[in-house]
Protein backbone atom coordinates (compact mmCIF):
# COMPACT_ATOMS: atom_id res chain seq x y z
CA UNK A 1 0.00 0.00 0.00
CA UNK A 2 1.35 3.37 -0.73
CA UNK A 3 0.88 6.90 1.23
CA UNK A 4 -1.06 8.78 -1.67
CA UNK A 5 -0.88 12.24 0.43
CA UNK A 6 -0.01 14.70 -2.79
CA UNK A 7 2.35 16.70 -0.52
CA UNK A 8 3.73 14.09 2.21
CA UNK A 9 5.83 15.66 4.92
CA UNK A 10 8.94 13.78 6.11
CA UNK A 11 8.55 12.00 9.43
CA UNK A 12 11.63 11.84 11.53
CA UNK A 13 12.24 9.13 13.26
CA UNK A 14 14.85 9.72 15.72
CA UNK A 15 16.16 6.59 18.00
CA UNK A 16 14.14 5.33 20.99
CA UNK A 17 15.41 5.39 24.20
CA UNK A 18 16.80 1.93 24.89
CA UNK A 19 15.87 1.97 28.83
CA UNK A 20 14.35 4.13 31.10
CA UNK A 21 11.34 4.47 29.97
CA UNK A 22 9.17 2.47 32.20
CA UNK A 23 5.81 1.29 32.15
CA UNK A 24 3.29 3.95 31.34
CA UNK A 25 0.18 4.37 29.42
CA UNK A 26 0.08 7.53 27.13
CA UNK A 27 -3.09 7.83 24.44
CA UNK A 28 -1.95 9.18 21.03
CA UNK A 29 -4.89 10.23 18.54
CA UNK A 30 -5.62 9.32 15.51
CA UNK A 31 -4.82 12.06 12.50
CA UNK A 32 -7.62 11.17 9.06
CA UNK A 33 -5.61 11.30 6.52
CA UNK A 34 -7.88 11.92 3.44
CA UNK A 35 -5.83 10.05 0.17
CA UNK A 36 -7.64 10.93 -2.64
CA UNK A 37 -6.21 9.52 -5.89
CA UNK A 38 -7.74 6.66 -7.10
CA UNK A 39 -8.39 4.88 -4.12
CA UNK A 40 -10.57 7.75 -2.79
CA UNK A 41 -10.20 6.77 1.05
CA UNK A 42 -9.62 8.38 4.18
CA UNK A 43 -7.14 7.00 7.06
CA UNK A 44 -7.05 6.98 10.60
CA UNK A 45 -2.87 7.00 11.01
CA UNK A 46 -1.25 6.81 14.55
CA UNK A 47 2.11 6.06 13.46
CA UNK A 48 4.47 7.90 13.13
CA UNK A 49 3.52 10.78 15.74
CA UNK A 50 5.81 13.64 15.99
CA UNK A 51 6.43 12.68 19.61
CA UNK A 52 6.15 8.85 18.84
CA UNK A 53 7.69 8.09 16.07
CA UNK A 54 8.61 3.98 16.13
CA UNK A 55 7.45 1.59 18.49
CA UNK A 56 9.74 -1.45 18.41
CA UNK A 57 10.63 -1.39 14.54
CA UNK A 58 7.21 -0.57 13.55
CA UNK A 59 6.72 2.87 12.03
CA UNK A 60 3.91 3.27 10.07
CA UNK A 61 -0.27 2.33 11.27
CA UNK A 62 -2.77 3.24 9.02
CA UNK A 63 -6.43 1.38 9.40
CA UNK A 64 -9.18 1.58 6.67
CA UNK A 65 -12.41 1.25 6.60
CA UNK A 66 -15.28 -0.15 7.38
CA UNK A 67 -16.10 1.05 4.10
CA UNK A 68 -17.40 0.66 0.52
CA UNK A 69 -14.64 2.51 -1.97
CA UNK A 70 -12.58 -0.04 -3.78
CA UNK A 71 -9.20 -0.16 -2.94
CA UNK A 72 -7.47 0.59 -6.85
CA UNK A 73 -3.92 1.13 -5.70
CA UNK A 74 -1.47 1.10 -9.00
CA UNK A 75 2.47 0.45 -8.83
CA UNK A 76 4.56 2.62 -6.42
CA UNK A 77 7.59 2.21 -4.59
CA UNK A 78 9.41 1.32 -1.29
CA UNK A 79 12.69 1.06 0.14
CA UNK A 80 14.03 0.67 3.41
CA UNK A 81 10.77 -1.50 5.27
CA UNK A 82 8.75 -4.07 4.81
CA UNK A 83 4.86 -3.69 4.38
CA UNK A 84 2.63 -6.14 6.75
CA UNK A 85 -0.95 -5.94 5.18
CA UNK A 86 -3.78 -7.22 7.51
CA UNK A 87 -7.34 -7.43 5.85
CA UNK A 88 -10.32 -7.35 8.40
CA UNK A 89 -13.15 -7.51 5.60
CA UNK A 90 -12.44 -7.80 1.93
CA UNK A 91 -10.11 -9.44 -0.42
CA UNK A 92 -6.41 -7.81 -1.67
CA UNK A 93 -4.66 -8.71 -5.01
CA UNK A 94 -1.38 -8.00 -4.84
CA UNK A 95 1.63 -8.06 -7.73
CA UNK A 96 4.67 -7.18 -6.75
CA UNK A 97 8.15 -6.65 -9.01
CA UNK A 98 9.78 -9.68 -7.68
CA UNK A 99 6.35 -11.98 -9.60
CA UNK A 100 4.49 -12.34 -6.72
CA UNK A 101 -0.02 -12.15 -7.53
CA UNK A 102 -2.01 -13.51 -4.96
CA UNK A 103 -5.04 -12.69 -3.00
CA UNK A 104 -5.13 -11.86 0.59
CA UNK A 105 -8.05 -12.44 2.88
CA UNK A 106 -9.14 -11.94 6.31
CA UNK A 107 -6.54 -13.99 8.63
CA UNK A 108 -4.08 -14.44 5.73
CA UNK A 109 -0.75 -11.89 6.02
CA UNK A 110 1.74 -10.38 3.23
CA UNK A 111 4.71 -9.39 4.22
CA UNK A 112 6.63 -7.87 1.44
CA UNK A 113 10.26 -6.81 2.11
CA UNK A 114 11.86 -3.96 -0.19
CA UNK A 115 15.05 -3.69 1.05
CA UNK A 116 17.11 -1.35 -1.47
CA UNK A 117 13.95 -0.79 -3.80
CA UNK A 118 10.81 -2.78 -4.48
CA UNK A 119 7.16 -1.74 -6.41
CA UNK A 120 3.73 -3.00 -5.74
CA UNK A 121 0.18 -2.62 -6.82
CA UNK A 122 -2.80 -3.36 -5.16
CA UNK A 123 -6.47 -3.54 -5.86
CA UNK A 124 -9.63 -4.90 -4.27
CA UNK A 125 -11.40 -7.88 -5.14
CA UNK A 126 -14.88 -7.36 -6.31
CA UNK A 127 -17.67 -9.32 -6.67
CA UNK A 128 -17.44 -11.69 -9.30
CA UNK A 129 -13.59 -11.66 -9.11
CA UNK A 130 -13.34 -8.44 -10.56
CA UNK A 131 -10.14 -6.34 -9.56
CA UNK A 132 -10.10 -2.52 -8.58
CA UNK A 133 -13.33 -0.84 -9.64
CA UNK A 134 -14.66 2.39 -9.36
CA UNK A 135 -13.72 4.54 -6.59
CA UNK A 136 -17.28 5.40 -5.66
CA UNK A 137 -19.84 4.05 -2.80
CA UNK A 138 -21.87 1.47 -3.98
CA UNK A 139 -24.24 -0.97 -2.40
CA UNK A 140 -22.63 -3.81 -5.29
CA UNK A 141 -19.17 -3.23 -3.82
CA UNK A 142 -17.75 -5.37 -0.58
CA UNK A 143 -16.97 -3.72 2.72
CA UNK A 144 -13.07 -3.31 3.18
CA UNK A 145 -10.90 -2.67 6.32
CA UNK A 146 -7.76 -3.62 7.35
CA UNK A 147 -4.49 -2.35 8.30
CA UNK A 148 -1.68 -1.41 6.50
CA UNK A 149 1.91 -1.74 8.37
CA UNK A 150 5.08 -0.50 7.95
CA UNK A 151 8.57 -2.14 10.01
CA UNK A 152 11.89 -0.17 9.35
CA UNK A 153 14.74 -2.55 8.33
CA UNK A 154 17.70 -2.29 10.31
CA UNK A 155 20.77 -0.88 8.63
CA UNK A 156 22.61 -4.45 8.16
CA UNK A 157 19.49 -5.39 6.54
CA UNK A 158 17.68 -2.73 4.58
CA UNK A 159 19.72 -2.73 1.45
CA UNK A 160 19.37 -6.11 0.77
CA UNK A 161 17.28 -7.82 -2.12
CA UNK A 162 13.11 -7.21 -1.87
CA UNK A 163 11.18 -10.28 -1.22
CA UNK A 164 7.97 -11.50 -0.69
CA UNK A 165 5.93 -13.84 1.41
CA UNK A 166 2.24 -14.84 2.20
CA UNK A 167 1.01 -17.19 5.47
CA UNK A 168 -2.30 -18.23 5.34
CA UNK A 169 -2.92 -20.41 8.31
CA UNK A 170 -0.66 -18.31 11.15
CA UNK A 171 -0.55 -19.95 14.43
CA UNK A 172 -2.64 -18.58 17.57
CA UNK A 173 -1.74 -18.39 21.58
CA UNK A 174 -4.03 -18.76 24.20
CA UNK A 175 -4.93 -18.16 27.64
CA UNK A 176 -7.67 -17.09 29.81
CA UNK A 177 -9.71 -14.42 28.14
CA UNK A 178 -7.99 -14.27 25.24
CA UNK A 179 -7.21 -16.20 22.50
CA UNK A 180 -4.33 -14.22 19.49
CA UNK A 181 -3.38 -14.58 15.92
CA UNK A 182 0.42 -14.08 16.28
CA UNK A 183 1.04 -11.83 12.76
CA UNK A 184 4.83 -11.79 13.74
CA UNK A 185 7.11 -12.68 16.04
CA UNK A 186 6.13 -14.57 19.58
CA UNK A 187 4.10 -14.61 22.00
CA UNK A 188 2.98 -16.20 24.57
CA UNK A 189 5.03 -19.38 23.74
CA UNK A 190 3.57 -19.30 19.95
CA UNK A 191 5.90 -17.91 17.54
CA UNK A 192 4.82 -16.64 13.80
CA UNK A 193 6.62 -18.32 10.48
CA UNK A 194 6.86 -14.62 8.97
CA UNK A 195 10.45 -13.48 8.42
CA UNK A 196 11.52 -10.48 9.96
CA UNK A 197 14.35 -8.76 10.68
CA UNK A 198 14.81 -7.09 14.21
CA UNK A 199 12.78 -8.19 17.91
CA UNK A 200 9.30 -7.42 17.21
CA UNK A 201 5.80 -9.07 17.86
CA UNK A 202 2.30 -8.21 16.03
CA UNK A 203 -0.76 -10.27 16.91
CA UNK A 204 -4.58 -9.74 16.60
CA UNK A 205 -5.91 -10.43 20.15
CA UNK A 206 -9.32 -11.04 21.05
CA UNK A 207 -10.65 -11.48 24.43
CA UNK A 208 -13.14 -10.24 27.32
CA UNK A 209 -12.94 -9.90 30.73
CA UNK A 210 -10.42 -9.47 33.45
CA UNK A 211 -7.05 -11.26 31.41
CA UNK A 212 -3.12 -11.06 31.45
CA UNK A 213 -1.26 -11.13 28.85
CA UNK A 214 1.82 -12.62 28.64
CA UNK A 215 4.37 -9.87 27.48
CA UNK A 216 8.62 -9.63 26.57
CA UNK A 217 9.94 -6.93 29.22
CA UNK A 218 12.69 -5.70 26.98
CA UNK A 219 10.20 -3.90 24.02
CA UNK A 220 8.04 -1.57 24.21
CA UNK A 221 4.36 -2.10 23.26
CA UNK A 222 1.15 -0.37 22.12
CA UNK A 223 -2.19 -1.78 21.66
CA UNK A 224 -4.92 0.08 18.98
CA UNK A 225 -8.66 -0.97 20.13
CA UNK A 226 -10.37 -2.15 16.96
CA UNK A 227 -13.77 -3.07 18.40
CA UNK A 228 -15.18 -2.81 22.34
CA UNK A 229 -12.67 -1.50 24.47
CA UNK A 230 -10.19 -1.87 27.42
CA UNK A 231 -9.91 -0.81 31.07
CA UNK A 232 -6.23 -0.34 31.88
CA UNK A 233 -3.66 0.99 34.64
CA UNK A 234 -7.35 2.49 35.63
CA UNK A 235 -8.13 4.06 32.29
CA UNK A 236 -10.32 3.34 29.02
CA UNK A 237 -9.13 2.59 26.03
CA UNK A 238 -11.59 2.59 23.17
CA UNK A 239 -11.11 2.66 19.49
CA UNK A 240 -9.45 5.14 17.99
CA UNK A 241 -6.00 6.54 19.13
CA UNK A 242 -3.00 4.48 19.70
CA UNK A 243 -2.64 3.45 23.22
CA UNK A 244 2.01 3.65 24.02
CA UNK A 245 2.35 1.14 27.09
CA UNK A 246 6.20 2.08 27.35
CA UNK A 247 8.58 -0.62 27.87
CA UNK A 248 9.14 -3.05 31.14
CA UNK A 249 5.98 -5.09 31.10
CA UNK A 250 6.21 -8.22 31.83
CA UNK A 251 2.63 -8.60 31.47
CA UNK A 252 -0.49 -6.34 30.30
CA UNK A 253 -2.52 -6.76 32.80
CA UNK A 254 -6.54 -5.50 32.00
CA UNK A 255 -10.41 -5.57 31.63
CA UNK A 256 -12.09 -5.82 28.09
CA UNK A 257 -15.42 -5.07 27.33
CA UNK A 258 -17.19 -8.46 25.36
CA UNK A 259 -16.00 -9.25 22.02
CA UNK A 260 -12.93 -7.08 22.19
CA UNK A 261 -10.06 -6.76 19.26
CA UNK A 262 -7.21 -5.41 19.48
CA UNK A 263 -3.58 -4.99 17.96
CA UNK A 264 -0.85 -5.55 19.86
CA UNK A 265 2.54 -4.12 18.37
CA UNK A 266 5.55 -4.27 20.10
CA UNK A 267 9.95 -4.51 19.85
CA UNK A 268 13.09 -3.70 21.43
CA UNK A 269 12.88 0.28 21.02
CA UNK A 270 14.38 0.89 17.28
CA UNK A 271 18.10 2.76 18.07
CA UNK A 272 18.42 4.46 14.61
CA UNK A 273 17.77 7.10 13.35
CA UNK A 274 14.93 7.16 10.22
CA UNK A 275 14.27 9.78 7.75
CA UNK A 276 10.59 9.04 5.91
CA UNK A 277 9.45 10.87 3.35
CA UNK A 278 6.53 9.42 0.99
CA UNK A 279 7.43 5.64 0.43
CA UNK A 280 10.69 5.26 1.60
CA UNK A 281 12.21 4.92 4.45
CA UNK A 282 16.28 5.99 4.79
CA UNK A 283 18.64 7.59 6.75
CA UNK A 284 19.35 10.92 4.89
CA UNK A 285 17.77 13.54 2.23
CA UNK A 286 20.39 12.49 -0.33
CA UNK A 287 19.00 8.75 -0.25
CA UNK A 288 15.46 9.36 -0.40
CA UNK A 289 16.23 11.80 -3.14
CA UNK A 290 17.89 9.24 -5.34
CA UNK A 291 15.34 6.81 -4.52
CA UNK A 292 12.65 9.58 -5.67
CA UNK A 293 14.96 9.64 -8.98
CA UNK A 294 14.99 6.47 -9.67
CA UNK A 295 11.61 5.94 -9.37
CA UNK A 296 10.97 8.89 -11.71
CA UNK A 297 13.35 7.82 -14.42
CA UNK A 298 12.04 3.84 -15.00
CA UNK A 299 8.39 6.17 -15.91
CA UNK A 300 8.89 6.48 -19.63
CA UNK A 301 11.10 3.36 -20.30
CA UNK A 302 10.03 0.01 -22.23
CA UNK A 303 8.83 -2.24 -20.13
CA UNK A 304 11.92 -4.99 -20.37
CA UNK A 305 14.37 -2.30 -19.50
CA UNK A 306 12.03 -1.27 -16.53
CA UNK A 307 12.24 -4.84 -15.31
CA UNK A 308 15.96 -4.37 -14.84
CA UNK A 309 15.84 -0.99 -12.97
CA UNK A 310 15.76 -0.56 -9.26
CA UNK A 311 12.33 -0.88 -8.38
CA UNK A 312 11.44 -3.33 -11.19
CA UNK A 313 7.95 -3.82 -13.30
CA UNK A 314 4.74 -4.83 -11.68
CA UNK A 315 3.32 -6.70 -14.49
CA UNK A 316 -0.28 -6.76 -15.34
CA UNK A 317 -0.30 -2.98 -15.65
CA UNK A 318 0.98 -1.91 -18.90
CA UNK A 319 -0.14 0.24 -21.47
CA UNK A 320 -2.84 -2.28 -22.57
CA UNK A 321 -4.70 -2.88 -19.09
CA UNK A 322 -6.76 -0.66 -19.63
CA UNK A 323 -7.83 1.20 -15.81
CA UNK A 324 -4.67 -0.40 -14.24
CA UNK A 325 -2.71 1.14 -16.51
CA UNK A 326 0.08 3.67 -15.28
CA UNK A 327 1.67 4.35 -12.17
CA UNK A 328 1.97 6.42 -9.50
CA UNK A 329 4.31 9.35 -9.90
CA UNK A 330 6.46 10.13 -6.82
CA UNK A 331 5.51 13.92 -5.42
CA UNK A 332 7.85 16.66 -5.46
CA UNK A 333 10.23 16.86 -2.54
CA UNK A 334 10.00 19.77 -0.51
CA UNK A 335 12.10 23.02 -1.35
CA UNK A 336 14.23 22.05 1.80
CA UNK A 337 16.85 19.86 2.95
CA UNK A 338 15.35 16.68 4.91
CA UNK A 339 16.96 16.14 8.08
CA UNK A 340 17.19 13.53 10.98
CA UNK A 341 16.34 14.98 14.35
CA UNK A 342 16.99 13.91 17.96
CA UNK A 343 13.88 12.63 20.05
CA UNK A 344 12.43 15.53 21.86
Amino acid sequence: MTNLEARPLEEVCPPSPAEGSGPCLQLWPAREVPLGGVRAMNVSRTLPQRGLPTVGAWCFLDSFGPDRVAMSVLPHPHTGLQTVTWPLLGRIRHRDSVGSDVIVRPGELNIMTAGRGVSHSEFAVLPGGVDGGPAEVTPELPVQRGLQLWVALPDTERHRAPAFEQHVDLPKASGHGFTATVMVGSLAGVTSPATMYSPIVGADVTCSGVLSLPLNPDFEHAVLVLDGGLTLDGQEVAPGPLGYLGSGRSALDLEAWPETRFILLGGEPFEEELLMWWNFVGRTHAEVEQARLDWEAQADLPHTEAAARRFGLVRGHGPDAGPEAGRIPAPPLPGVQLRPRTRS
